[in-house]
């Protein structure tokens, strides 16, 4: 069964802007700690990446994925399904953005995720947070 996590927080940044740089997923290595390298493998036709690969860090080792992006509800939710993955079963979630009443941006981060190998709860809970901070990485980037 798949874990879920979910984390909102606000960003002093309009939505558009938000938006701009959760969906830029070729720059997600200059500012997403843990993401090592992405590979853009298919387009919609509006240019707009849909077969995203990815390697990154986790669980003290390196881990591809291949996710596939679904832009029906743009801008205000970017949803994901893991497509393909090397120790994961699941990697399924959204951003979801909404304005704020001073022009700043809410996102709320929602996670399913499921690995091929059972772990301890404790080595969970830490692959977590490190999943959760790049909500925080979106938002110091977002707001440089």
């Amino acid at each position: 069964m798949a874990e879920t996590a979910s984390q909102t927080t606000t960003i002093a940044a309009a939505p558009e802007r938000v938006w701009a740089i959760a969906a830029d997923f070729e720059t997600y290595p200059e500012w997403a700690k843990d993401v090592k390298d992405v590979i853009v493998r298919g387009r919609d036709e509006q240019g707009r990446p849909i077969e995203v690969e990815y390697r990154a860090s986790a669980l003290g080792r390196s881990t591809h994925y291949t996710l596939w992006y679904d832009y029906s509800d743009a801008p205000n939710v970017l949803a994901w399904k893991m497509l393909r993955g090397d120790i994961m079963r699941t990697i399924d979630g959204a951003y979801h953005f909404s304005a704020t009443s001073d022009g700043g941006t809410e996102v709320r981060y929602d996670l399913a995720i499921e690995l091929v190998v059972p772990l301890p709860g404790f080595v969970k809970r830490r692959a977590e947070v490190r999943i959760l901070n790049t909500v925080r990485e979106l938002k110091t980037r977002a707001e440089a």
